[in-house]
């Protein structure tokens, strides 16, 4: 009997940590493809050559010619990369993306006006390396698109002639759409018949995303609660109905970690490693935090974590409005992240209100993201949805049981506190249902008295250090999907 070949997975994706990152799906970029290669899928990942990109990887080669891809698109190449021994497509077009700024927005925080022309040519280009008609000898399987910035590569191949790849529509976060004015359609070189509602069209205008889910063989999104979840009015912000026709295409499948970056026992960015074995090695890492934040380095309060975009997603109005609360227990808490400037501004003013008690640093600090990890002894993270989220299950992994809202991925990761749990020694954290303020508190308050039950809290350390969130199973996943889409001469 022949072995069977190695499935060949063209992976498209706007970004990659840690080049060029907005979120989780530069970690899931990075992470997936390499794990994937592990165990024997033959996957290259295709992403803008942001300049990022170009100052990091000097080795590039050319891997076509120039070409045009039609519509209002500047011409293009492509380079070819190995991105940490996955070989790598680096679409080329400076037109487009030798500019500052990050993926999506200027330094200014302002989207790029030619976003869609900007994501419209990696989908055009992703088709093309799909099609019968692609520059390169290594032809996909199946191409797999992640979000909106990729969602019209289904619908660029489906309106193509000849044999072509199968497709996969990844949806990290339902919530972002690339909804652009139908006025685009020539532009982007769709045909006129692709404007309908078995289409490209959504609500008079055109979506990437809506393409993608349309278009695409299979859909996947980050998580099995978050599949359920967008296929309804209240969380599929609009295409819940079109989910709801699609259900028997998609599946969830849950994010992992890069279980080699966010190790606490080799972890180059905290201040003392660890391992539950030595788990009173952690406490040089909360008085590293509590020095770093200008709050008093006891060992005796208990200190909050949260490292987020501080969005109105992520539920944080609920936390700055029982913060002063939360003070009085007593405790500490300390906030990492950007966002939405009335949040940036509260966390500023509970900082000065509170001071010794309560600290915020507003951006973004990759090794202090770390540390905060491994120095707070509570991770806090209220999301009103949450795809798959990351940080809880980098949490657990640090040893500090999280609270979270049962929304999405927290759902499905995280195990709360209860008598049963506790009996069974599978409870890894603290879980409330109600988006109130009030139910957030008394999760907290839950947790707080946990961590004051010295045996009870070391319990849950240990679970939460021994569960596996690590990208093996989320990979052998992905790879019977794959297989499950095509058909192997």
């Amino acid at each position: 009997m022949s072995k069977q070949r190695a499935t060949r997975v063209l992976f498209v994706t706007p970004e990659i940590a840690p080049w060029a990152k907005s979120g989780g799906l530069g970690d899931v970029s990075a992470a997936l493809p390499a794990t994937l290669r592990a165990i024997g899928v033959d996957v290259r990942v295709l992403v803008p050559a942001y300049p990022s990109l170009a100052a990091a990887f000097k080795d590039v080669k050319a891997a076509t010619d120039g070409f045009h891809p039609g519509g209002a698109f500047a011409p293009a190449r492509l380079l070819a990369a190995s991105v940490d021994a996955v070989p790598a497509f680096f679409v080329d077009c400076p037109d487009y993306y030798h500019r500052p700024g990050g993926a999506y927005q200027d330094a200014g925080g302002n989207d790029w006006q030619d976003n869609h022309l900007r994501f419209g040519l990696l989908s055009r280009v992703a088709a093309l390396l799909g099609s019968r008609d692609s520059p390169l000898a290594w032809k996909p399987d199946v191409v797999h698109c992640h979000d909106w910035p990729c969602g019209l590569a289904p619908a660029y191949l489906d309106f193509l002639a000849g044999p072509r790849s199968a497709t996969l529509m990844t949806i990290h976060n339902i919530a972002f759409q690339g909804v652009f004015p139908a006025t685009t359609l020539p532009e982007l070189g769709l045909p006129a018949e692709s404007f309908a509602i078995d289409g490209v069209e959504y609500y008079g205008n055109l979506s990437f995303l809506k393409a993608g889910i349309h278009f695409a063989e299979r859909i996947s999104t980050v998580s099995p609660t978050y599949a359920r979840e967008i296929q309804t009015d209240e969380l599929g912000c609009g295409l819940g109905g079109l989910l709801r026709h699609r259900s028997a295409r998609l599946t969830g499948i849950l994010n992992g970690i890069d279980s080699a970056v966010w190790n606490p026992a080799t972890d180059p960015l905290i201040a003392q490693c660890f391992e539950f074995a030595r788990i009173e090695r952690k406490t040089a890492n909360k008085r590293a935090l509590q020095v770093r934040f200008d709050l008093g380095p006891r060992k005796d309060v208990p200190l909050l974590g949260i490292v987020s975009r501080l969005t109105h997603q992520k539920g944080l109005d609920l936390l700055a409005a029982i913060v002063p609360r939360i003070a009085t227990h007593p405790a500490q808490l300390v906030v990492l992240g950007t966002g939405e400037p009335e949040l940036e501004a509260a966390f500023r003013a509970l900082a000065a209100r509170f001071p010794g008690r309560v600290a915020a640093v507003i951006g973004y600090d990759e090794a202090l993201a770390h540390l905060i990890e491994a120095g707070a002894d509570i991770f806090v993270m209220p999301s009103r949805f949450e795809p798959c989220g990351l940080n809880q299950m980098y949490s657990m992994r640090y040893g500090t049981p999280p609270v979270v809202r049962a929304t999405g991925g927290l759902a499905d990761t995280v195990v709360d506190c209860t008598p049963d749990t506790r009996r069974r020694q599978t409870a890894t954290g603290f879980v409330f249902n109600e988006l109130t303020a009030d139910a957030l508190l008394e999760a907290i308050g839950r947790a707080l008295a946990a961590w004051n039950d010295k045996r009870l809290w070391r319990a849950l350390q240990r679970n939460g250090m021994r569960r596996d969130f690590g990208w093996q199973t989320a990979a052998r996943k992905y790879s019977l999907l794959y297989r499950s889409m095509i058909n192997f001469p």
